[in-house]
């Protein structure tokens, strides 16, 4: 059986060009480019990671909170 791998991207800002590098265990932050303003960032195998919003730990430069 293949195993699919699945991604999710958050962005804090709209569509303004980017550049992304990888912060270590898959994860990437996406900056601003010309002002290197943390924009985003993007999660392969995000489904392994977690089994729920409330149960996600990562280690990013910036705090997420998931709640509505």
């Amino acid at each position: 059986m293949m195993k699919k791998e699945n991604y999710l991207e958050i962005f804090i800002e709209g569509s303004s060009p980017t550049y992304g590098g990888e912060i270590g265990d898959d994860v990437t932050l996406f900056k601003k480019e010309g002002t290197d303003e943390v924009v985003g960032v993007g999660i392969l195998n995000f489904k392994e990671r977690t089994k729920g919003l409330n149960n996600i730990k990562l280690n990013l430069p910036f705090e997420v909170n998931f709640s509505v």
